[in-house]
């Protein structure tokens, strides 16, 4: 059975952390094309689509080899959008010409370390699990596992969970992972009729620290290019 997979580019025109940052250049390229050359070298993309509210940024999709059939309604493209409504919309806008996705992966300009290989990684793995989604992570340092995490509680400083209490050592910790924005790759019916991202059976895609970045701040832009240019 055919399993057309949609890779999805959210690329909107205004952004607070960095200005700009979909038509800015990163380590002398433009941010979007370390997202399309990932996407096309994956070789599990059947249709790459580019949601944005921007002409300017639609124009450097379409150059750098992304579809553009429609543009991201204003209600979509404020600060406060969220990101399950954008990836509907452009699986509903698709499904109203006539093709049908049966799965459908997010992939976010805002990971520029990202490569073709984990796209592929991630889609095999959900077609292979049967899961209703894949979301890439990156382990948290032990130091930072809410085993060890303390909060204050009328001025005292507390375990932020019970259990932490009872660890002497850090290592006894439980191991933690954080979702880096590298890939989500769901089931369409998952995304489209449960309205979920994750669904009930989401497996994790665990990325190395040193594969991941996302792009809020300009000190992470900054590290990026360092990365990049290494």
């Amino acid at each position: 059975m055919s399993t057309p997979v949609l890779g999805i580019v959210p690329a909107r025109g205004g952004s607070k952390g960095i200005a700009q940052k979909n038509l800015r250049l990163l380590a002398g390229r433009p941010l979007l094309a370390y997202t399309a050359d990932a996407a096309l070298a994956s070789g599990v993309i059947d249709r790459l689509v580019l949601s944005t509210d921007s002409l300017e940024i639609a124009e450097l999709g379409r150059s750098l080899g992304l579809e553009v059939p429609f543009l991201r309604p204003a209600a979509l493209a404020g600060d406060g959008a969220p990101m399950q409504a954008t990836v509907e919309h452009a699986v509903a806008e698709l499904e109203r010409g006539g093709w049908y996705p049966a799965l459908v992966v997010l992939l976010q300009p805002t990971a520029p370390l990202r490569t073709g290989g984990h796209i592929a990684a991630a889609v095999e793995l959900l077609r292979t699990t049967g899961a209703s989604a894949v979301v890439s992570v990156v382990p948290i340092p032990a130091h930072f596992s809410p085993h060890y995490a303390m909060k204050i509680v009328h001025g005292q400083l507390r375990n932020f969970l019970p259990e932490g209490a009872a660890l002497t050592r850090r290592q006894d910790a439980e191991r933690a992972y954080s979702r880096d924005g590298t890939v989500y790759a769901v089931r369409r019916d998952v995304l489209m009729v449960e309205h979920d991202l994750y669904g009930r059976d989401c497996r994790p895609l665990v990325l190395e620290e040193r594969e991941s970045i996302n792009l809020d701040s300009p000190e992470d832009w900054t590290l990026a290019e360092t990365r990049l240019r290494a």
